[in-house]
């Protein structure tokens, strides 16, 4: 189940749905359930997955079938065309453009078209011209030189820059990527493409003001600001923090099978309600729930995510300073933490979403020395000063516990005090408000997979600026080796770069890998059409064909 470096399979959904809904009805010998309850490891924080804090949270899983993309990721995180939303078609080579071309049919559930003017929002945001955005990522959109949209209609051109043919360009535009334009317009009673298109500075700051908080999820919320644009939709948020999608009716494509989906989120106690089959699916990161035990009415699948978990340093307080995270480093038992997650020790920063050859490039030799714990030379690292660091993780999570545990024990042979600061919000955002010196997670900051699917895209967790980098890591040949490899498709020079890269992360030490996230899928056998997801969307990304037989 690993993903490869740029797997892209252009797949009609329709084609796909098809298929799978008649050979899952076929093999039912009951009628499907009205509803299914879906467990995640994340939390439901706000629509808008594009945000740094949305990005690292369980959005991708709840939302893959709810607001469509030209494009969505299978279940080995490869890339599949959506002819329900639209069609892409390559205009240029050097430079690239494309043409993009939004289906007569698409329409948003409170019956606004879907436009360009949503792939202009979502340029706009993420490309890194308007500071104001919150943007996770500037991956490939940061590579756009312009987008030729007439407000209001269906297609858009798409120019990309000279020498910047971005090889996995149809990662951008994807499920979850573009948010419904026509709220923010409405909200502020402004022309968003307009006001973009024209660089006009203060409406673009509110703008984006408005993007990075208008879809935030809490029990009450005004559903009419989130319109779906995919088989599902919200219906509403439970107290809990779960939320409830049903059937969108003005969903042009196949109908979903169940009609109603709840999308429950970390910190509900997952194995009782499996143990009493009140969950049909749950998609967690392996551990992160305890010791999961299978009931005899399910089936478990194990697989590797695209997502790294890692120790990621804040860019200030006391592992500002390089041989202070370097000490960290030491310290840390690598070897132990990956034995007790089942899986090999990951030296990869910038290949992340690939167990191929060009994993090992990365650690060659030089990750050697930060396999093992080695307190001495932590403790050399530091000239013999004492030092205090405070570790958080997102809780409840036992395995990140233990290896909070065993970076606490080990360290401390150092002179290195570990203060375990964890809560049941900590992510990004806890590091960005310096509440924490290290964010213990996976790739982004995520408490999922976190992964894009795309290594390339993944990279620029290390760019300088990209919101993802949350170290606020700036290394100029960093910079240019990442830009590099986003268009670069030869496997020995994507080798020879990877290889550049390693002596200089492994010298600065942003972060911190430790091993490749595993992921537990566990459904019951009365489920139908469930498959596990490398990737950020998880198996939530074909929920719209799965069945629960009564």
């Amino acid at each position: 189940m690993a993903v490869g470096r740029h797997r892209v399979a252009a797949v009609a959904v329709a084609a796909v749905a098809g298929v799978v809904a008649s050979s899952v009805l076929a093999s039912c010998s009951g009628s499907p359930a009205d509803q299914i309850n879906y467990a995640v490891d994340g939390m439901l924080i706000t629509y808008n997955t594009n945000t740094v804090t949305g990005a690292a949270s369980a959005g991708p899983q709840a939302f893959a079938r709810v607001l469509a993309g030209f494009t969505f990721h299978g279940p080995d995180g490869q890339v599949l065309a959506d002819h329900d939303f639209g069609s892409v078609s390559v205009v240029g080579r050097d430079p690239l453009v494309l043409d993009y071309q939004i289906s007569d049919k698409a329409v948003y559930s409170d019956g606004k078209p879907v436009t360009c003017d949503d792939m202009v929002l979502a340029w706009a945001a993420q490309s890194g011209r308007f500071p104001a955005f919150d943007a996770a990522s500037r991956a490939g959109y940061l590579d756009i030189d312009g987008i030729d949209c007439q407000p209001g209609q269906k297609k858009a051109r798409v120019s990309y820059l000279p020498g910047r043919a971005v090889v996995d360009y149809q990662q951008l535009f994807t499920a979850t990527s573009m948010m419904p334009s026509h709220v923010i317009g409405d909200v502020l009673g402004l022309d968003v493409t307009r006001a973009i298109q024209s660089d006009d500075p203060a409406a673009v700051d509110r703008i984006a003001q408005t993007w990075n908080t208008v879809w935030d999820l809490k029990p009450g919320v005004d559903i009419k600001r989130f319109p779906s644009a995919g088989p599902y939709k919200i219906d509403s948020m439970l107290p809990a923090g779960a939320v409830v999608l049903t059937a969108n009716d003005r969903w042009w494509g196949a109908k979903p099978i169940t009609k109603r989906i709840t999308v429950w989120p970390r910190g509900v106690d997952v194995q009782d309600r499996i143990n009493n089959g009140t969950f049909q699916v749950v998609d967690v990161a392996t551990g992160s729930s305890g010791t999961l035990t299978t009931p005899d009415g399910y089936d478990r699948h194990e697989l590797p995510s695209g997502g790294i978990e890692q120790l990621i340093f804040a860019p200030d307080g006391p592992l500002s300073a390089t041989p202070a995270r370097r000490a960290v480093a030491l310290c840390t038992p690598r070897d132990l933490i990956a034995l007790n997650a089942e899986t090999p020790i990951s030296n990869v920063r910038l290949n992340p979403a690939s167990d191929d050859a060009f994993s090992g490039i990365e650690g060659v030799a030089i990750a050697g020395q930060f396999g093992s714990a080695n307190p001495d030379a932590a403790r050399d690292a530091l000239g013999g000063q004492p030092l205090t660091v405070r570790v958080g993780y997102q809780a409840p999570n036992p395995r990140l516990a233990a290896t909070v545990g065993a970076i606490t024990k080990s360290c401390a042979a150092a002179g290195i005090t570990v203060v375990d600061t964890t809560s049941a919000t900590t992510g990004p955002q806890t590091l960005r408000d310096g509440k924490l010196d290290v964010l213990l997670a996976s790739t982004g900051g995520a408490t999922g997979s976190g992964s894009t699917g795309s290594s390339a895209l993944d990279a620029y967790t290390l760019f300088s600026g990209d919101g993802n980098n949350l170290p606020r890591y700036v290394n100029p040949q960093i910079d240019g080796i990442i830009s590099a490899l986003a268009v670069t498709a030869d496997a020995k020079e994507q080798a020879r770069l990877l290889g550049d890269s390693s002596p200089i992360l492994w010298g600065d030490m942003p972060t911190l890998p430790l091993y490749r996230q595993q992921r537990t899928v566990l459904a019951s056998k009365k489920m139908y059409a469930v498959e596990g997801n490398p990737t950020k969307w998880g198996a939530g990304w074909n929920m719209d064909r799965w069945v629960y037989e009564k």
